[in-house]
């Protein structure tokens, strides 16, 4: 599975032959720290909008400077391995920045999708994808599934047994 991990330039590569060949690249990207069923249901409804999916992973130093200390939990290298797993995905790729514009802006996606705690307008790369003629799309949410309730589940639990 580790095949499916690459870096920005090599993934802009593959992705330009594949739309060449007129797949249709679809784009998510996240923390994906803790990955839990929420995430799963996501990335496979997102892959059902194209024949590629890409997931792009925040860095480790980039969670820290968007969630703070003490994330990531899990090392980056770790979360691409998990997520490049899941038979939805096709490649994985890394990114340091922020925010995903630039990585979004190089690889000019079809599709770039975003779980249900985002809106079209809140989305980030909405502009660079719909200028290509691409699109934004939305999946619900799973009520009760994310990592920051998994993260305050298990610190409960730990408070309780002491």
């Amino acid at each position: 599975m580790r095949e499916k991990i690459k870096v920005r330039d090599e993934l802009q590569n593959i992705l330009k032959g594949l739309k060449r060949m007129k797949k249709r690249i679809v784009f998510t990207n996240g923390c994906f720290d803790i990955l839990h069923i929420g995430h799963v249901r996501c990335l496979e409804e997102a892959k059902k909008l194209g024949d590629i999916l890409v997931v792009a992973l925040n860095s480790d130093r980039s969670m820290r400077s968007i969630k703070g200390p003490p994330r990531p939990f899990i090392p980056e290298a770790e979360r691409a391995e998990v997520i490049s797993a899941l038979e939805c995905v096709d490649y994985v790729v890394i990114f340091d920045e922020l925010d995903p514009l630039q990585l979004i802006s190089s690889l000019r996606p079809d599709i770039l999708v975003k779980g249900g705690d985002w809106t079209p307008e809140t989305t980030i790369g909405r502009e660079v994808v719909e200028k290509v003629g691409g699109k934004v799309v939305i999946i619900p949410q799973i009520q009760g599934f994310s990592t920051s309730a998994i993260i305050d589940r298990i610190v409960k639990k730990g408070e309780r047994a002491h």
